[in-house]
């Protein structure tokens, strides 16, 4: 394991409310939204998997070549900011591992995996 790696999955575990997730459409209009169904992944296809369980401007955004990010905040108060490509799967290990962190009442249509390729502790760059 990378030493981002390490200190992204140490600071994830003591993270505290929901995660934002944001994407771009082609105009540069941004789009945030709270994602409660999502996991750090490091050993399926990426590196967070998010549910789709209700994403419509989100899947817009991405249908349409967007990058995205994933900002949550610890316990601790740091905040850390995950950039990258994004990927979806509607079948796969990604989509499994999705189904397993999606609780059962939430129809997870596809896994969006966001790998990532920049990560952001307060406003210092770790990769």
């Amino acid at each position: 394991m990378s030493s981002y790696e390490k200190e992204l999955t140490e600071a994830w575990a003591n993270r505290q409310g929901p995660a934002v997730f944001t994407t771009m459409n082609k105009s540069g209009l941004v789009n945030s939204v709270y994602v409660s169904s999502i996991d750090l992944d490091f050993d399926v296809d990426g590196s967070f998997v998010i549910a789709d369980n209700y994403f419509t401007k989100t899947n817009e955004n991405i249908d349409e070549g967007s990058k995205g990010s994933v900002l949550f905040i610890t316990k601790d108060f740091i905040s850390y900011q995950a950039k990258g490509e994004i990927s979806c799967h509607t079948s796969g290990s990604a989509y499994e591992f999705m189904k397993e962190i999606n609780p059962s009442r939430f129809p997870g249509h596809k896994a969006v995996v966001l790998h990532i390729s920049s990560l952001y502790k307060g406003s210092t760059q770790l990769l």
